[in-house]
């Protein structure tokens, strides 16, 4: 598919068909805070979540799994020794799985643990700019979860990051942006109110896993999930007061969200 705004919204629409027709099973090993948030996103979507983050489980999932999300919010030892577990699961099955380096960069658990599961190929890498930066061996990261550094910034360590992983990297931001190391979108959709909830993030990752599973193409897949799942969120902060009615209103834009709303409103570039 030649990878035009047009074919890359058409596919879009293709895909998101694709997830409900399918329901993908996604994987979970995700931090403790967002357990609840992540699940009913995806299920609003049409997908379906199991969150198996220990060992002796996490592997065996992983390879009956439609695809696999890593996210380093809460990293205990015993989820950690689960993540390797599953993502050389998901490696021999040729699940796909995405890593989510939530807070890398000042903290040093999390940092080491970052680097060592890129090295493992992870089919994409999603984060915030500082996230993005910090993984790829460029910076220092941002303060805690939020991101210190604009998209712009940390472009050129995505597409880096890209080619050493042989995957696609997202970098989240007020425009997001995709990138293999060769080929680069933009996504200009969405609005705030999904940083001022909890999980707005994290949940976007499994997002991407269920995308992930429907169709090979994962850096289509990807610009694809952000398309959706940005344009839900717009969909969502026309219907809400503030960040507690978002939050259930964006549930419900991610259940209504269709093939039309998303080729009216998203913005490809």
């Amino acid at each position: 598919m030649t990878r035009t705004p047009e074919n890359l919204l058409d596919f879009t629409c293709y895909a998101l068909d694709g997830v409900r027709a399918q329901a993908p099973l996604v994987h979970c090993i995700t931090n403790s805070v967002v357990v609840n948030v992540t699940a009913n996103a995806l299920l609003a979507l049409g997908a379906s979540a199991a969150m198996v983050d220990i060992p002796g489980e996490a592997g065996p999932f992983a390879r009956v799994a439609s695809g696999l999300l890593v996210n380093l919010g809460t990293p205990a030892t015993e989820q950690r020794e689960a993540m390797f577990e599953a993502v050389e699961a998901a490696n021999g099955a040729g699940t796909p799985w995405v890593l989510d380096p939530v807070a890398v960069g000042s903290l040093p658990v999390r940092t080491s643990l970052s680097h060592t599961l890129k090295d493992l190929h992870p089919t994409i890498v999603r984060g915030n700019a500082s996230e993005i930066i910090a993984v790829a061996g460029s910076g220092a990261g941002g303060r805690g979860v939020d991101a210190s550094d604009g998209v712009d910034a940390a472009v050129s360590a995505a597409q880096s990051l890209a080619e050493r992983t042989g995957g696609v990297v997202a970098i989240s931001g007020p425009v997001d942006v995709v990138t293999d190391g060769r080929g680069l979108v933009r996504i200009a959709n969405g609005d705030a109110l999904l940083t001022r909830i909890t999980g707005g993030g994290c949940a976007l990752g499994a997002v991407m896993a269920a995308f992930a599973a429907v169709d090979a193409d994962r850096f289509a897949t990807t610009v694809a999930a952000i398309a959706v799942y940005t344009v839900a969120a717009e969909l969502a902060a026309e219907r809400s007061a503030g960040p507690g009615s978002f939050q259930p209103a964006f549930l419900d834009a991610l259940a209504a969200v269709d093939a039309d709303t998303v080729r009216s409103r998203a913005v490809l570039s």
